[in-house]
């Protein structure tokens, strides 16, 4: 199958949305395994226009062992590859990570293949030839998605430790050092998201439907403002951040 078969209407990175000179306060990285080389640099050219972080291996070993080196947010993955195919590597990487979303790019697409797919724990499929706009929003969709299951797992927790500061979110405060700032009932529930997910994507859509109620352009702003408040609240420890991730969401890094 020719290469223009395989990755269709390829648009240039300007029309996919983002023109030049866009600041991307973080970068989504993700991990593509393909063994077609001409295909790879394609899909890596595009994605790094749009200010993902990309990395590359040409087969399941090298996917394998980068994964593990490299902690992706996401891993795409070829199926039929030489040395070890996708659904191998898959297989060995959900042994010790459930949680990092996985996108298989496959011309495969009889139904035992699919199923075999996620049974191995795959979250996605996106069949041969696909655009470029699909796959950039199917990424961003998984990543949104990938740590909002972490949430369930934390039971009746109230207590959350952020550096040196610590969240209660019974009594909506933040105490640092002997010292207690109130929170808002919005403030509150947005930094205890961010904190059950800490390091990973939490998807604005979700925190809006949540707390708002509507995910619309007016309460885009008022949560960035919610934010920016947080950012403050948090600024004593400088190991902390709340990272904008352009499109998708933010995450909490540092203090552990």
């Amino acid at each position: 199958m020719s290469i223009n078969n395989i990755c269709k209407h390829i648009p240039s990175p300007l029309s996919l949305g983002e023109g030049p000179g866009v600041r991307h306060d973080s970068s989504i990285s993700v991990l593509l395994v393909e063994d077609e080389q001409t295909l790879a640099m394609i899909i890596k050219d595009t994605l790094e226009g749009q200010g993902f972080l990309i990395h590359t291996a040409a087969d399941g070993e090298e996917g394998l062992r980068l994964f593990f080196d490299l902690r992706p947010d996401v891993l795409v993955a070829d199926v039929m590859m030489p040395r070890m195919d996708g659904f191998e590597m898959v297989r060995r990487i959900r042994q010790s990570d459930r949680h990092t979303p996985v996108l298989f790019l496959t011309a495969r697409s009889a139904v035992n293949d699919v199923v075999e797919g996620f049974e191995l724990g795959a979250n996605d499929y996106l069949k041969k030839p696909f655009g470029m706009q699909e796959l950039i929003v199917r990424i961003k969709a998984l990543v949104g998605r990938a740590c909002m299951y972490r949430v369930a797992g934390e039971g009746g927790q109230t207590l959350y430790r952020i550096g040196n500061y610590q969240l209660d979110t019974r009594r909506q405060i933040l105490l640092y050092e002997g010292g207690e700032q109130e929170l808002s009932h919005r403030e509150t529930e947005i930094l205890r998201r961010l904190c059950q997910n800490r390091d990973c994507v939490v998807s604005m859509q979700d925190i809006l439907l949540d707390l708002w109620g509507d995910d619309s352009f007016f309460n885009q702003r008022s949560l960035h403002v919610f934010i920016t408040k947080l950012r403050h609240k948090l600024a004593k420890d400088p190991s902390i951040r709340i990272i904008n991730v352009r499109g998708v969401g933010y995450k909490l890094v540092g203090g552990i």
